[in-house]
């Protein structure tokens, strides 16, 4: 999962600082006022998303398989405590009737 954050935060740094080159350059349009910074970061989340789509699939894709385990293994000790408390109630009770 960290692998995939990184690499995905690797193609919006190369995407903004394309987008900031071709912004100072006057190839692409300057944001209004002071909000240039903003608008090169906009652009650049904006080039990025789609890249990241395409590029990253296998990486996504194996992600969320580590996902998918580690929820089934919550979900395995979340029932296995269940059965725990059950049993611990149920042997209670019967000793409760036997007394």
């Amino acid at each position: 999962m960290l692998r995939y954050t990184l690499m995905r935060l690797g193609i919006f740094a190369g995407c903004l600082v394309v987008v900031w080159g071709l912004v100072y350059s006057g190839l692409a349009p300057r944001g209004l006022g002071a909000s240039n910074g903003l608008w090169i970061v906009m652009l650049a989340l904006l080039l990025s998303a789609p890249i990241s789509f395409v590029v990253l699939r296998k990486e996504r894709d194996r992600a969320s398989v580590q996902i998918v385990q580690r929820v089934d293994r919550m979900k395995a000790n979340l029932e296995a405590n269940r059965n725990q408390e059950d049993v611990a109630d149920e042997s209670s009770r019967a000793q409760g009737q036997t007394s």
